[in-house]
């Protein structure tokens, strides 16, 4: 289960590691190039506020996944095609929005997986708010730095590190 590009789904993960799988409850939509997607996970909170995102797009993704977690805010768009182009370029395999993107045409057509609540052309703000690397916990589900996540039409499902 190390693969950016996965194979195995959400359905086989759940069946393979029962109760120890969470399942994210919250209905996410597909926006990136790419449906199906793993990778360990690298966690970002903030209240609408994308600048610490920003740079952690721009960092070498190695293949992991972003989960962000923006409160469910569909305010203030937390990702939009520039910084979705930075992520894929970096090599992030993904990223799983707890709120809302922009330029959804263009995310399509970016080699990326990307899941959010829904769009929303506004901007997110530039405050410079948010915590990196902490549990983030939304749909039922506690996202903690260095779980292993899986995506792809069914949903998300999350393995904590030491089960993988």
């Amino acid at each position: 289960m190390t693969s950016t590009t996965s194979t195995t789904s959400t359905t086989d993960v759940v069946d393979e590691f029962g109760d120890a799988a969470q399942s994210c409850d919250l209905q996410l939509r597909n926006f990136g190039g790419r449906r199906r997607f793993s990778g360990t996970v690298v966690t970002f909170r903030s209240p609408e506020d994308n600048i610490v995102l920003k740079t952690i797009v721009a960092e070498p993704g190695q293949g992991r996944v972003i989960v962000v977690d923006a409160g469910g805010s569909l305010h203030g768009a937390m990702l939009g095609d520039n910084m979705a182009a930075v992520a894929a370029a970096a090599g992030w395999a993904g990223l799983v929005v707890n709120g809302v993107v922009r330029d959804s045409v263009a995310l399509a057509e970016l080699p990326i997986g990307i899941k959010a609540l829904g769009t929303n052309p506004r901007r997110s703000r530039k405050d410079g708010a948010g915590e990196r690397d902490v549990d983030v916990e939304f749909g039922g589900v506690v996202f903690r730095p260095g779980d292993h996540l899986v995506a792809d039409e069914d949903g998300i499902v999350v393995v904590a590190a030491t089960h993988h």
